[in-house]
């Protein structure tokens, strides 16, 4: 069972992904294709369903919250943790270790399709791993500061639901580039 503070983290974090990858929440955003929109906001949904079993297995324990928190403050600390995870996924892209990622992600993509634009397809692997760092970022990151204790990630439950979380984050992650490209 989550406590309280627990579930409104849930909270923040479903709105927070909406303020990485657009801005603002998804509901502002208008679609082109309302399909698309379905589709995120489904992902999302699934991806906030595991992260809130990852927080179960780590015994999330975030600081108590006293005060009363209606939607306009839960939007304010959805866009504060956004712009945090923004920044720290901004700093971490400009290593070494991303870099070298990216490169390999561009190989690849190249190797399936050799008539690519190579620098558009640069730019698009840098933005998705750039989402995929924030979002692990808001997410597990915090999560794992927050928590009493995270060794239950190392077995073979906790592999499983850190493998059913990266296919998930990547999903919400493309539904979210899908829907930017589509409003371009």
């Amino acid at each position: 069972m989550l406590s309280k503070e627990s579930k409104m983290r849930v909270l923040e974090n479903f709105y927070t992904l909406d303020y990485i990858f657009f801005g603002k929440p998804i509901v502002r955003l208008e679609a082109c294709c309302p399909v698309l929109k379905e589709e995120y906001i489904s992902v999302k949904g699934a991806l906030m369903s595991v992260y809130i079993e990852m927080l179960k297995m780590i015994n999330h324990s975030p600081n108590h919250i006293s005060e009363r928190v209606n939607k306009k403050a839960l939007m304010r600390f959805a866009r504060e943790n956004a712009k945090h995870g923004r920044v720290n996924a901004a700093r971490l892209i400009k290593t070494e270790q991303a870099k070298k990622d990216i490169k390999l992600e561009v190989k690849q993509a190249l190797q399936e399709n050799k008539k690519v634009n190579v620098s558009e397809l640069t730019t698009t692997k840098i933005r998705e791993k750039a989402f995929r760092l924030a979002t692990d970022n808001v997410l597990v990151a915090r999560a794992i500061t927050e928590s009493d204790d995270f060794s239950a990630l190392n077995d073979i439950e906790g592999q499983i639901v850190e493998n059913a979380y990266k296919v998930l984050r990547d999903g919400v992650c493309e539904a979210a580039m899908l829907l930017l490209d589509k409003n371009d």
